[in-house]
């Protein structure tokens, strides 16, 4: 059960580090020193914060390489906020980049899961 949690905060942290670069994205869309890229700029620098903080946090308690293994997903996380906030199409490029890093990671878990038993 242990496991299964520091996998939920993997995911989370994934969808922090998302949110970096979807405020990323939308700040950039903004006017120079406008007051909403101002908003925005710290909005990016908020959420880089957390997800530094996370990061640190999660890596002390799991493996580094399981850990490296769930970055994939915020791609993942990125794709479907760019299609939900930016009205992006999903491609079916997209779709096949997004199931091959998803299978990547299940294989890598299923090897590493094999390993421990």
């Amino acid at each position: 059960m242990k496991s299964l949690h520091r996998y939920i905060s993997l995911l989370l942290i994934n969808i922090i580090y998302a949110s970096v670069m979807i405020a990323t994205k939308y700040t950039s869309l903004q006017n120079f020193m406008s007051l909403s890229y101002i908003i925005s700029l710290t909005c990016v620098l908020f959420f880089m914060s957390l997800y530094a903080l996370s990061w640190q946090q999660i890596i002390k308690r799991m493996p580094i390489s399981d850990a490296y293994m769930f970055k994939g997903t915020s791609i993942v996380f990125v794709l479907l906020l760019s299609a939900w906030l930016f009205d992006e199409i999903i491609t079916l490029q997209n779709v096949v980049g997004s199931f091959i890093i998803i299978l990547g990671i299940a294989l890598f878990a299923k090897a590493d899961k094999e390993v421990e038993a």
